[in-house]
């Protein structure tokens, strides 16, 4: 999908735009042509002759959310009661042998299903960190790409990879893991055939070895070293429970960073999801690589994971972005409600003052464009991307709310009313138009309940 034609949209009750000083509007334009902003402001020209105009007299305007860590997979498996009230490893250890029985055709409308619940909180941009490949089933990640252009979500897809399996000490079943030469084949043939360099990109992909407990330092190594030929960005999880760090330590000898430093990651081509366990000085290092961190509030909070000091990585240089986590550890992938959770979460841990409404904005959009390496989308401007989300301040949460851009996160997180993603309109009166998301809806409860060997609650 790339951006066509014209649109205005005008007399925007609130624009908050996001740049460098948190500029706010109101009575505001944007103009856009060919998926980018060419002009914005207060003063609407009589010459724009657009193809489409949208009047938002009662909305907030915002650049489109971006979630920096998800694994849309899970969808499949929310609010199971076995993994309801477990930590991590447990958790994995009893999900892991139904993640086994998934295929191309159950991770397309579980992507769906995930892409619209984004879409409908206001993200115009997601990743996703896919890591199981059942035995046979080697085109996971085509299956969600054809999901995306279908919903018309602007996507970075990272291949992810589990080669240690139970056998050599590792947490994941043997099923589910992958040769390492396969691994690496695969990762180069997805980059050959989907990754986008170019500015306003769609689709660009990244390498994603899953975490220290289920790849080995070789191929992270390894990944990495690929990563840097072609010019694609590393994920990993990192730091996310005490158990990953004992595990460190017992099986190479050192911290999670500091096996991280060792495979040649610390770069600002690199992102990290939850980082919760970091020290005072390995915060500092991460700081000064500038490596980003996907912080995912509500994920740490339902798995009793701990707190990522993500104001003190911010202070130390890392961008931190958010991330709604997989759908079975958040069981929700609302982005605006991450965005609220971080912000309640952090004043809880470091006082009311610490994190203001516009910087967990900033987390949610312009931080968290850096850690997936675009700034052409994250804020709005003459030249950015026409990534924009509007919200309708008419609705009951909202009612005698003082401050638009403070009653987004203050009050209950709400379901965008328009949504724009490369100047196309995707959502509308809070619906999705690219997509009949009923009988996606059906499919999905359907397959749910076979994975699981459940009946389906309708």
């Amino acid at each position: 999908m790339t951006g066509g034609g014209s649109l205005l949209i005008r007399d925007i009750h609130t624009l908050a735009t996001m740049d460098a000083r948190n500029t706010v509007l109101h009575g505001a334009f944007i103009y856009v042509e060919d998926g980018a902003i060419r002009r914005m402001g207060t003063r609407l020209p009589k010459t724009l002759r657009p193809e489409r105009t949208l009047c938002a007299p009662y909305s907030i305007a915002i650049p489109g959310l971006v979630n920096t860590h998800h694994h849309l997979y899970q969808t499949l498996t929310r609010a199971l009661p076995a993994a309801a009230n477990v930590e991590l490893f447990d958790w994995l250890r009893t999900l892991y042998p139904l993640w086994a029985r998934l295929d191309e055709e159950a991770l397309h409308t579980a992507a769906l299903v995930g892409m619209a619940e984004l879409m409908l909180s206001g993200c115009t941009t997601t990743t996703d960190h896919h890591y199981v490949f059942p035995r046979g089933r080697e085109k996971m990640i085509d299956a969600e790409i054809q999901a995306a252009r279908r919903i018309g979500i602007r996507f970075h897809p990272t291949r992810g990879s589990m080669s240690v399996g139970q056998s050599r000490g590792g947490l994941p079943p043997d099923s589910v893991v992958q040769d390492e030469e396969e691994i690496l084949a695969d990762s180069e043939r997805l980059i050959r055939k989907y990754h986008d360099p170019s500015p306003g990109a769609m689709l660009r992909i990244a390498l994603a070895p899953c975490s220290p407990f289920s790849v080995s330092p070789e191929l992270m190594r390894a990944t990495a070293e690929l990563a840097a030929r072609h010019g694609v960005r590393l994920h990993t999880h990192l730091a996310e429970t005490r158990d990953e760090e004992a595990y460190c330590v017992r099986c190479f000898g050192r911290r999670p960073l500091d096996l991280l430093s060792d495979v040649g990651w610390m770069s600002d081509g690199t992102w990290l999801a939850h980082g919760i366990w970091f020290n005072r000085r390995e915060v500092a290092r991460l700081g000064r690589a500038r490596v980003g961190i996907a912080h995912c509030p509500t994920s740490n909070m339902r798995l009793g994971s701990g707190t990522a000091p993500a104001l003190a990585l911010r202070r130390a240089g890392s961008p931190v972005g958010l991330g709604v986590d997989g759908s079975a550890s958040n069981d929700s992938s609302h982005m605006l409600a991450e965005a609220r959770q971080a912000l309640l979460l952090n004043r809880l841990t470091h006082g009311a003052a610490a994190l203001h409404v516009e910087e967990a904005l900033r987390m949610a959009t312009v931080e968290g464009a850096r850690c997936l390496g675009r700034d052409d989308i994250g804020a709005l401007a003459p030249g950015k991307r026409a990534d924009i989300a509007l919200f309708d301040l008419r609705a009951a949460g909202y009612s005698g709310a003082a401050d638009a851009v403070s009653a987004l996160l203050l009050c209950a997180p709400a379901r965008v009313d328009t949504l724009v993603v490369e100047g196309r309109v995707v959502v509308e009166s809070g619906q999705l138009r690219t997509l009949r998301l009923e009988p996606v809806l059906k499919s999905h409860r359907q397959m749910a309940a076979r994975l699981v060997k459940a009946k389906p609650l309708f």
